[in-house]
């Protein structure tokens, strides 16, 4: 019999961008050994404060105990749960140039549960090749139903991509185009641009607020600290 979904309440929108992280310091500590990992020790690597991580913890149910801090395998798994990381999910890239080739191929690219189903893209010199053990079909093809459908096109492109994935009752898209699409209500876009993160780093180096003091990790509550940074 399969066990019952832990139900958490509602997270903010900080809280569950700062939940990845929590859970690859976590993840970080339990390869080294360590069983046990506390919210201050969190809340320095995450560079947010000890109270900030046990609000956010705390939206996942009781499982800490105060004094002994988070069992490290409990705590990946609470996350993922809440993230859905224990669900099925079907990806579609569409665009295998250098960006969607590096993305398929990275080991971190797929969250447990992701499989990736197919592959797309309109070059020639792509088509019919196999990448990440799929092999490359045409952008004539259908795209088949799937959870997450990943634009790696160029900008000029990433409009017609969204209206066929949206045709083929994709409801979540991970745009990587230099370009805003328009998907009905219902539709959830999550947009990944390297050029703006750039724009937004470098104001930060440039008025001395530090690399990493501002910009998106600033709007998460996530200060000038390394959050990845081994300790």
């Amino acid at each position: 019999m399969a066990t019952p979904r832990l139900r958490s309440k509602k997270l903010s929108e900080p809280t569950i961008a700062r939940l990845p992280v929590y859970q690859r310091i976590a993840e970080g500590w339990l390869h080294r050994g360590v069983s046990k990992i506390d919210s201050k020790q969190i809340g320095e690597l995450a560079g947010v404060t000890a109270t900030t991580v046990r609000r956010d913890l705390a939206g996942l149910g009781s499982f800490g105990t105060r004094g002994a801090g988070y069992d490290t395998s409990v705590l990946i798994e609470r996350i993922a749960e809440a993230l859905g990381h224990d669900r099925l999910y079907d990806v579609v890239v569409v665009g295998i140039g250098n960006l969607g080739r590096a993305l398929v191929n990275s080991s971190n690219f797929l969250i447990r549960g992701a499989r990736l189903v197919a592959l797309y893209d309109n070059d020639p010199a792509m088509i019919g090749h196999e990448v990440a053990g799929l092999i490359v079909q045409s952008l004539s093809e259908p795209i088949p139903p799937a959870t997450v459908g990943v634009i790696c096109t160029p900008g000029f492109a990433a409009q017609e991509v969204a209206d066929r994935m949206v045709e083929a009752n994709i409801h979540a898209i991970l745009n990587f185009a230099p370009q805003v699409v328009t998907v009905p209500l219902g539709t959830a876009v999550h947009y990944v641009d390297f050029s703006i993160e750039l724009q937004i780093l470098m104001y930060h180096l440039n008025n001395g607020t530090g690399p990493l003091g501002g910009g998106l990790l600033h709007s998460l509550g996530i200060a000038s600290t390394n959050p990845l940074r081994a300790s």
